[in-house]
């Protein structure tokens, strides 16, 4: 079963951070499109397949691997809610 893929206020709200950044850095959107291609093709893959992302210690939360960054999901018996996308390398502090 296909799960709907829904976007929590805060995911979107990093997904677009990671864009502007790259988009400033590379003075392109090139990057930009392409990672936004992964992540969507990422999400495709897990509102198929569900438990391919590995287990937190929250019940129903997984994590799915995209290059450099963790997409944060949770199941649900019909959707896949998209909690948050993590870039790996920043300072943690910083949030």
């Amino acid at each position: 079963m296909v799960r709907q893929i829904i976007w929590t206020e805060r995911a979107q709200k990093e997904r677009k951070e990671i864009f502007t950044f790259w988009n400033a850095h590379n003075k392109s959107s090139f990057y930009s499109r392409k990672l936004n291609e992964l992540i969507t093709k990422s999400l495709k893959l897990i509102s198929s397949h569900p438990f391919i992302g590995k287990p937190t210690n929250k019940e129903n939360v997984r994590v799915k691997i995209l290059k450099a960054y963790l997409i944060i999901y949770e199941i649900t018996p019909k959707e896949i809610i998209v909690l948050s996308i993590w870039d790996s390398r920043q300072n943690t502090e910083d949030k």
